[in-house]
């Protein structure tokens, strides 16, 4: 579907005709959302890659992968984050990335992965069947160079269906839906692409927890308007980058956000809730939740400062250590991989000892 440059809210909205909702999506059964105690959320399953990093632990399983999520699984976790894209021939899959390398004869080539169609991104590196060979898959690094994409456990790429049929049952996903920040994106294509995906989540899930979560405000209040059955949840930086778009640059925006589109919870950058503590109790106010995200959070002092300060969840890359300090902290009994568990009960701190606990996490604020 072809893209242009408009803004989402200069289109006037939809008729249930283009939305489809009648032809096959559940939107009757609203439920509502907490999450299991203070939740520890498996960043794109295991944790995610940085090929360039000298510790092993970001390169241990390849990210966003099946084997990535069950090793994840493993662990007393409630949920796995992970990022899906839809391809051109409308097959929701994941992967992280908007854009994915190879490279042929000493020549990098680029995709845009939505650009692709299913046949094409599977391509990419390892495949399942054991005779053939994928291609060469590559990463681009922030800094701009593109790295062979070397972890030790490594696994073919897989779709969003795949997710669904050969991961931990008892295992929560967190379906963040990845659209490219560059590009303002029409509402009609929109509403194709998170139809795709629900379409997916509602066959398959059974009765799996689900939270989605975008980026993209616009997308977020779609995926809510689309269907009640499962909770939505607004991703922000708070104010570590700046946008264009003003409702991603601050805690206060994305609160906007969900109360207008009725989401159920923010996914904030750790650093911005640790700037802005007084930001927490205007979202509980609001009836929201709030996980964060971030490198603090594989810092178990960190993950206990925000379990203190009230925050209801955390997505780590350091899945097994975070899980023990989160179990030696007694944030969560060692069995807390059962259902009948409950957190233990949050300890009491004044307002002049949290502000003390803080001062003690600005120096990590500042790397």
């Amino acid at each position: 579907m072809a893209l242009r440059t408009v803004l989402v809210a200069d289109i006037p909205s939809l008729p249930d005709s283009v939305y489809g909702l009648s032809e096959g999506l559940d939107t009757s059964k609203p439920t509502s959302f907490k999450m299991p105690g203070f939740s520890v959320i498996g960043h794109r399953g295991n944790g995610m890659n940085v090929l360039q990093s000298s510790d092993r632990r970001t390169r241990g399983f390849k990210e966003n992968s099946i084997l990535s999520f069950n090793s994840a699984a493993k662990f007393p976790i409630d949920f796995i984050e992970f990022d899906v894209q839809v391809t051109k021939d409308d097959f929701p899959v994941i992967f992280h990335d908007d854009f994915i390398y190879s490279q042929e004869n000493g020549i990098v080539n680029e995709s845009r992965v939505t650009d692709l169609s299913l046949s094409e991104f599977l391509l990419y590196g390892p495949q399942k069947e054991a005779e053939k060979i994928g291609k060469t898959l590559m990463r681009k690094s922030k800094e701009g160079q593109v790295l062979k994409w070397d972890v030790d456990s490594d696994d073919p790429l897989c779709t969003l269906q795949e997710a669904f049929e050969r991961v931990e049952q008892s295992l929560g996903f967190n379906i963040e839906l990845k659209f490219d920040d560059q590009i303002v994106y029409e509402r009609e294509f929109l509403v194709h692409v998170l139809r795709t995906v629900l379409q997916v989540v509602f066959d398959y899930a059974k009765d799996r927890p689900v939270i989605f979560s975008s980026f993209q405000p616009d997308a977020a209040q779609l995926v809510r308007e689309l269907q009640s059955t499962y909770p939505v949840f607004f991703l922000t930086d708070a104010g570590n980058q700046m946008y264009k778009d003003e409702r991603r640059n601050s805690l206060e925006e994305a609160i906007k956000v969900c109360l207008e589109g009725k989401l159920q919870g923010i996914v904030s950058e750790v650093k911005g809730v640790f700037r802005n503590p007084s930001a927490i109790a205007k979202i509980k106010e609001s009836n929201l939740s709030l996980l964060t995200y971030g490198k603090l959070n594989n810092v178990g002092e960190a993950v206990y400062m925000q379990y203190v300060m009230g925050i209801d969840g955390v997505i780590v890359d350091f899945v097994e250590e975070i899980t023990e300090s989160v179990t030696l902290m007694m944030i969560r009994p060692p069995s807390a991989a059962s259902k009948d568990d409950v957190a233990i009960a949050r300890p009491e701190f004044s307002q002049k000892e949290i502000d003390f606990l803080l001062k003690l996490l600005s120096q990590l604020i500042q790397h």
